[in-house]
């Protein structure tokens, strides 16, 4: 298992990804002065982690359990949870296990289990959104080496044209290198760790005794912020955020994703997150 740390020191964090992100997704938590221990990790069989000897060694439960390990070899006792998409029932089923270790949860993007049935508009039956899932999951052996390839390019084209006129837009530079990250993923392999993560099935959240955030995009199509809605409302320590955005909520809305992350650190009661220093353009700071 191929582990990331930002090598800073304080509140701890970890990161469980959405399946195949690299942390470079999250460039806030990246800086030594983000006021956060940040870890993380690659999927199995991703990025430079390994596959496993046994295949069907990816179930969700798997992933918590890499999960564990990054925080063990971090030296974390207790730590934030911040999960992306299927991260979000990576991080879940960890604190199903072990409670203790968990001070809180931000899931952007996705729900606890069940993640498939919340695939699409709500208005549909579950069943047929679960069918719809599957078939999007299979066909990533097609579209996705297609779309990764033309992903980047078309990122880039829009960096040049911004920086004739204006600084090239963070999210921009940020989307590309995520891009290009998702591009070298072999795509049958990816699919695969998709559809067994698709079979995590609906959670009870009776075991949750610390504060929640889940975010949700009003325009995400494979999780529906209304059904992140529902989840929320049946844990009590949680909030619902609603944004105006698609499933990359992350790199659409970061500034605003790190602002309920440091948010859910001070509803935890865990030590202030300091504020972040200004950054030099140059030389003499202009």
């Amino acid at each position: 298992m191929d582990a990331w740390s930002n090598g800073a020191d304080g509140v701890p964090l970890v990161i469980s990804n959405g399946l195949g992100a690299p942390p470079s997704a999250w460039p806030r938590l990246a800086e030594v002065d983000c006021g956060f221990r940040a870890v993380s990790w690659w999927h199995r069989g991703l990025g430079g982690s390994e596959r496993p000897v046994d295949p069907t060694r990816v179930r969700v439960e798997d992933h918590a359990a890499d999960l564990e390990a990054v925080m063990d070899a971090g030296g974390l006792e207790r730590a934030l949870l911040v999960g992306w998409s299927v991260g979000v029932n990576v991080a879940f089923e960890f604190a199903r296990a072990h409670p203790e270790r968990v001070a809180g949860i931000l899931g952007v993007g996705g729900v606890p289990g069940g993640s498939f049935r919340a695939f699409g508009p709500p208005v549909a039956p579950e069943v047929l959104r679960d069918v719809a899932a599957q078939a999007a999951a299979w066909l990533l052996r097609v579209v996705g080496p297609v779309a990764a390839t033309l992903a980047p390019p078309a990122l880039d084209t829009a960096l040049v044209l911004g920086a004739g006129a204006v600084p090239a837009a963070p999210d921009l530079v940020t989307s590309a290198d995520v891009a290009r990250h998702f591009a070298l993923h072999p795509w049958s392999w990816y699919s695969d760790l998709l559809l067994a993560a698709g079979e995590h099935p609906a959670m009870e959240l009776d075991f949750v005794s610390f504060p929640v955030t889940l975010v949700g995009g009003i325009l995400d199509v494979a999780a529906s912020a209304g059904d992140i809605a529902a989840v929320t409302a049946r844990i009590p320590q949680a909030r619902f955020v609603p944004l105006f955005g698609t499933h990359f909520l992350p790199l659409e809305h970061r500034d605003r994703v790190h602002h309920e992350i440091v948010e859910l650190a001070e509803r935890a009661e865990l030590p202030p997150v300091p504020a972040r220093r200004p950054r030099r353009t140059g030389p003499s700071g202009h």
